[in-house]
């Protein structure tokens, strides 16, 4: 059974349904690439993915250690090359204020788990992830 199912649309959009939910997401081509951006791009939707799949492993730990990333937020950055055109960096913040009363081994463990997450190691390593954390 597939994963995702998608069509296109026609004028450079794309819709993708996850089978399991139903859930849809629309892409668009970017405006600098013939597109009217007016959805996430498909590239922009792998920077997402980055942010939103360390931020999930990292739930995942706080968890299983009885915490709650409460208030953690992330702002990502798609950095594109050309020649051939791709996504050349992915600059990703994450942002947590209220880390500052917990254990600094416990924060350096939500780090290092954030940084396996599986789309970080799917990645080419020719594609710069520049992670930084606010806690």
């Amino acid at each position: 059974m597939p994963t995702v199912k998608s069509s296109y649309l026609g004028k450079l959009r794309t819709e993708m349904e996850h089978v399991a939910s139903g859930s849809k997401v629309l892409t668009d081509a970017p405006v600098d690439n013939h597109g009217r951006g007016e959805a996430f791009s498909p590239t922009d939707l792998v920077a997402a993915a980055l942010g939103s799949c360390m931020v999930t492993i990292m739930g995942i730990v706080a968890e299983r250690d009885g915490v709650q990333l409460d208030g953690m937020h992330w702002e990502v950055e798609k950095v594109m090359a050309s020649d051939p055109r791709r996504i050349a960096e992915i600059r990703l913040n994450i942002f947590w204020p209220e880390a500052a009363d917990l254990d600094a081994k416990f924060i350096d463990k939500l780090k290092r788990a954030a940084k396996t997450c599986p789309v970080a190691l799917s990645l080419d390593p020719a594609l710069k992830q520049e992670v930084t954390f606010h806690f």
